[in-house]
């Protein structure tokens, strides 16, 4: 996708310190490689100096030198991280011991890290489930202030360039939040349409979808998306946001203009709110897999710093998109 080139472009300028905990896997150590061989971050590699070094040499890659290797066992900043997460978790009664053997794991080491600034993102789950990856995370480094869930978008390159922004599209949520409250869904369509400026540089267009359309159904899941329509709308009204909105009167501007008229988004959306992670989930590998789109992501929103969570099927690929949109997420 082009857009990726485009973060790879910023990436190189801001030069972000990216933690992959999942070393020696293949395709992390891959992945690694090839993002220091493009050069769009820093990389750390969690794990034992002797089993990365030797992992790179069975693959062939040239560029692991260049990578910061954090070995838990050695690493000279485990007592202070040991302190922090005793103090940060002193009303549920971790102890010292706990904590030390917590760091043991990669993915708390990571966490730490970046709670104590020697890093600034991560990219993690080509090893670990999703749950393993956002324990940590939600423990140690927390959500935005204000932001009360956090939420997993998808960008979506869809070879028919009339949807979205010449085929660019945004869904959320794919990824995190099986049941959102109306004041939640709001949140994620406000956290989507940030996402969506920031790192696609496009004006978002919001579409809150239902099987309704403007009224022409009742039913409660309905009144929760009229709800959090109204809500985002006054959370953020510098973003074009509508709703109850289908599908197809979202996507396609006919039915737009039949079903909706005078709405700004309808026909027009290029980010799509989904009333829930069941529908959501299934949207977008749908369009990923009847319509041949790209996904990328997922993508967190909500997090205090970047953390992202990739699927176990992952390719080396998906590693190094992925992580071309991680480090253009850490704030300016």
């Amino acid at each position: 996708m082009e857009f990726i080139e485009k973060l790879k472009q910023k990436g190189k300028e801001t030069q972000r310190r990216l933690v992959l905990p999942e070393a020696p896997e293949e395709r992390t150590i891959r992945a690694a490689d090839a993002i220091l061989e493009e050069g769009f971050a820093k990389i750390i590699l969690i794990g034992k100096v002797d089993e990365i070094n030797a992992a790179a040499r069975e693959f062939g890659l040239k560029n692991i030198s260049k990578a910061t290797i954090v070995d838990p066992d050695t690493y000279e900043k485990i007592d202070e991280y040991v302190d922090m997460m005793v103090e940060i978790r002193k009303k549920k009664g971790l102890t010292k011991e706990e904590a030390y053997q917590l760091l043991k794991d990669p993915l708390y080491l990571s966490v730490m890290m970046i709670k104590a600034g020697d890093a600034d993102c991560e990219v993690a789950g080509a090893n670990n489930a999703t749950g393993d990856v956002l324990r940590p995370a939600f423990q140690y480094v927390k959500t935005v202030p204000g932001v009360s869930v956090v939420s997993g978008a998808f960008v979506m390159g869809i070879p028919n360039k009339e949807f979205g922004e010449d085929g660019l599209m945004i869904f959320a949520d794919c990824a995190v939040h099986p049941d959102p409250t109306a004041q939640e869904l709001a949140e994620i369509a406000v956290a989507t349409g940030r996402t969506t400026l920031a790192l696609l540089g496009i004006e978002p267009k919001i579409a809150m979808l239902s099987f309704s359309t403007k009224g022409s159904a009742k039913h409660e899941v309905v009144d929760k998306v009229v709800e959090a329509t109204k809500l985002a709308q006054e959370m953020a009204p510098d973003l074009k946001i509508d709703g109850e909105l289908q599908a197809d009167a979202a996507i396609i501007p006919a039915i737009g203009k039949k079903k909706a008229p005078g709405s700004e988004i309808a026909g027009q959306a290029n980010v799509l709110v989904f009333p829930d992670l069941q529908s959501g989930n299934i949207g977008y590998k749908l369009v990923q897999r009847m319509a041949g789109a790209e996904a990328v992501g997922p993508i967190l929103q909500g997090m205090a710093a970047p953390i992202n969570d990739l699927s176990r099927g992952c390719s080396v690929s998906d590693i190094v998109n992925l992580s071309a949109i991680t480090v253009n997420q850490v704030a300016k």
